[in-house]
């Protein structure tokens, strides 16, 4: 058994990357619609979860990209795409988000791999804690980075200040998650590689769904204007696209409402992997 094989069987605890983003996660209406949409438009296959029958792994070459699950009908949270956290305990974790004025509106609760929990921050943008094992093959999803995620914030400097606190940012202690700031913008990074990036701007009362504070989850295809044609003829609604330094990006709502970007081109820096773009 070689050193990939070992990897793919064995899931690492949250504990061993706190703080890090871990996983990406749609909780749908419908799950085997949602299956069918994203299947069809980002070419992923799906193998079941070990979260149970309602739960299933996205994959894109074989590398798990993103969970998605059946929305159980007693949550009265919207239907978007959430990024994870890992953490080590996700008890404290919440009692810190509520000490500093964010939300919790689901959980910590108790699955078959562990506890995780739904949150707010202060301006509003959702985000999960997850304590317990990640997914497998995760590694390989994070150094090949077929999802990348970007927050934008009213103020991105009180924003790394809140989940810093929260998930042990720049924290005195090996292992944790540094922040720095490169090109107007906070960005996370750990053992040299960008793992998220904050940004101001967000505009609260905008008619703009792209200008609301949120964590935007970004998916790289190979041909934007193909996947959004592919989209839209699926029932989703394109809400703006735009050419980046980076390239061309378009952001959708699927049919069931949630929000993602797709881009041709990955936000990076020398010797980083990819990470979120612009909506």
């Amino acid at each position: 058994m070689n050193d990939k094989t070992t990897r793919s069987m064995t899931a690492a605890p949250s504990a061993s990357m706190y703080g890090a983003p871990c996983w990406v996660s749609l909780m749908a209406r419908d799950l085997g619609a949602a299956q069918d949409f994203y299947g069809a438009v980002l070419g992923w296959e799906f193998r079941k979860g070990r979260l149970g029958e309602e739960f299933s792994v996205a994959l894109s070459g074989g590398v798990p990209v993103a969970g998605i699950g059946a929305l159980a009908p007693r949550l009265t949270v919207a239907v978007a795409w959430t990024p994870y956290f890992a953490v080590e305990d996700a008890d404290r974790t919440a009692a810190r988000i509520r000490e500093r004025s964010g939300t919790v509106a689901v959980g910590p609760i108790s699955l078959s791999t562990g506890r995780g929990l739904l949150a707010a921050d202060r301006d509003g943008a959702v985000f999960g804690v997850w304590e317990g094992e990640l997914v497998r093959d995760w590694p390989a999803w994070r150094d090949s980075s077929p999802a990348w995620i970007r927050l934008l914030a009213r103020d991105a400097f009180e924003s790394a200040i809140f989940y810093g606190e929260i998930l042990d940012w720049a924290a005195d202690r090996a292992g944790c998650c540094e922040v720095s700031y490169v090109e107007d913008a906070v960005q996370l990074h750990r053992e040299g590689r960008v793992l998220a990036r904050l940004t101001s701007g967000a505009d609260p009362t905008s008619d703009n769904p792209l200008l609301h504070p949120r964590w935007h989850v970004h998916f790289g295809v190979e041909d934007v204007e193909e996947t959004a044609l592919t989209a839209r003829r699926l029932g989703a609604t394109l809400l703006g696209e735009r050419f980046t330094p980076r390239g061309r990006e378009a952001s959708l709502r699927d049919p069931d409402g949630a929000i993602f970007t797709v881009s041709s081109g990955n936000d990076t820096l020398p010797g980083s992997s990819p990470h979120s773009a612009s909506p």
